[in-house]
Parts: C-alpha cells; sequence; structure tokens
C-alpha cells in the first residue's frame, strides 16, 4: 500500500479512532495490498461526536448503544430505563471510547 494514501486515509478519518491506535492503523493499512484499498476506503465509521451527543439526549433508552452496534447492551438499558439512569450516566464518560473501539474493529 502507498504510504502517502495510508497518511491521507490517517489524517481524514483521525477523528473516530484512539490517538495511541492511530499507529496501528497505519501499520495494519501498509501491509494491505491494494486491492483492499476500496474495502477500506467505503467503511463507514461511526462518528463518537454524535455517540455523545445522542447518550445525553436519549442515553436512558439505550439508543446510544444502537448506533454504535451494541444490540444487546441497547436492549438492556432500554429496559432497566438505562439502569434506573446510572448506566445511562455511566456511558456519557464511556460511549466515545466504545464508538472509537467499534471504529477500530472495523479495521481489524
Amino acid at each position: 500500500m502507498d504510504a502517502q494514501k495510508v497518511d491521507m486515509f490517517i489524517m481524514s478519518n483521525s477523528k473516530f479512532f484512539e490517538s495511541s491506535q492511530i499507529f496501528q492503523i497505519r501499520e495494519r493499512l501498509l501491509q494491505l495490498d491494494d486491492s483492499r484499498w476500496g474495502l477500506i476506503h467505503s467503511l463507514q465509521f461511526k462518528d463518537p461526536t454524535t455517540s455523545i451527543i445522542v447518550s445525553i439526549l436519549a442515553g436512558g433508552l439505550g439508543i446510544d448503544r444502537f448506533i454504535i452496534g451494541d444490540t444487546g447492551l441497547g436492549v438492556g438499558k432500554l429496559l432497566t430505563c438505562g439502569g434506573l439512569g446510572i448506566w445511562a450516566i455511566i456511558d456519557i464518560f464511556l460511549i466515545m471510547g466504545a464508538t472509537k473501539e467499534k471504529n477500530m474493529e472495523k479495521i481489524c
């Protein structure tokens, strides 16, 4: 893979990942062959900023977890009203990291 393409990809998508993961992503992308570049480039990443906003507004209903693909946790939050509000408050602090982790899983 061309290093310039990889660097451009990382610059344009860095907000979707933890800063500690950027080097690992770069190394992984450099190892890929050019035939898989279209697949990587077409991935849709979840925006952590959107996740935090949804978590603040409707976190008690589990919508934030549904958005990032954690269906089981979303159902759990929905049925328990966000763990009686406690889980919803904790998730406000955790949802951005969970979103970035889900984005990382798409790359690896």
